[in-house]
């Protein structure tokens, strides 16, 4: 077996949960190699197995590899997508961080998830992902043009609202007067989307949310819709430039652009450990139950 390992950044609080993956890792006989960032990071601070190689490009990884273990908070598997790409390498994410709504497996529990993985005791949830084109092309956001959580465009430079002209299907929803849009997946609706008052979506409902970030038309609310429909944008406001991210990529475009969002052709595989599921991750995160009247 062969595990790809990618994490964003060392933190000493993390490195005894490290010390443990890797020794279960080489305990099982499994061929290892680590991101040459993330390689570099954890040769400072710790001694890394010498059998240990390393990556450093998307280009470097390929059906060799049977899964991908992505060690911080949701945010490290955001990035770690922009690896995997349309490879269909499964990522497990091992949760470093806060929420965890993707990486679902607690520090604690790394041994007995290396065993599961070993034992093939999983199975894979596959997460749609969105993709953006612009009219004319956008330097600033080049061939990483896809998002598994969320697109969104927002004002830049200015505390004015920006107006955000919808299409669905070239047919003329609204005009938005906004901060901004966010266009999430189902995946992403557990993030951006959900603190903005959008809807918690299942993973594998075939659903988009379209999702206005503090609208001044005060009726525009959270629109589900289905998830081949086309999404166009035009943007415009008192600057010149607006702001695109994908999931925690950032670009500036300029008022002039059009901006076309849909279904890209490939999916991200998520591993799910038997134990874990949605359901259980929403009343662990979202507290749902905790209420005593329950």
């Amino acid at each position: 077996m062969k595990i790809g390992i990618y994490g964003q950044v060392y933190h000493q609080r993390d490195e005894e949960e490290i010390k443990t993956l890797f020794e279960v890792l080489q305990l099982h006989d499994i061929e290892v190699v680590v991101e040459a960032h993330y390689h570099g990071e954890l040769s400072k601070k710790m001694k890394l197995p010498e059998a240990f190689g390393k990556f450093a490009s998307h280009k470097e990884l390929d059906t060799s590899f049977d899964m991908f273990i992505s060690i911080g908070g949701d945010g490290t598997i955001l990035r770690t997508a922009t690896f995997i790409r349309d490879t269909g390498i499964p990522i497990l994410g091992i949760n470093a961080g806060r929420l965890g709504f993707l990486a679902t497996v607690q520090k604690e529990d790394i041994t007995n998830a290396v065993k599961s993985i070993v034992n093939k005791e999983y199975s894979i949830e596959e997460r749609s992902l969105l993709s953006i084109t612009t009219t004319p092309d956008s330097p600033g956001i080049g061939n990483l043009n896809f998002a598994l959580n969320e697109i969104a465009v927002s004002r830049k430079n200015t505390t004015s609202m920006i107006t955000v002209v919808t299409y669905l299907n070239e047919e003329y929803l609204t005009s938005y007067w906004a901060d901004g849009l966010i266009v999430a997946t189902p995946t992403g609706s557990t993030g951006y989307s959900l603190s903005c008052g959008g809807p918690v979506i299942t993973p594998n409902a075939n659903s988009i949310v379209l999702t206005p970030i503090a609208p001044h038309n005060l009726n525009a609310r959270p629109l589900v819709i289905p998830d081949d429909t086309q999404i166009k944008l035009k943007v415009s406001g008192r600057e010149e430039n607006y702001l695109v991210s994908l999931d925690s990529r950032i670009a500036t475009v300029s008022n002039d652009t059009e901006i076309l969002i849909q279904k890209t052709a490939f999916k991200v595989k998520m591993v799910q450990l038997k134990n874990e599921s949605f359901l259980k991750t929403l009343r662990q995160k979202l507290l749902w139950g905790e209420d005593k009247r329950n």
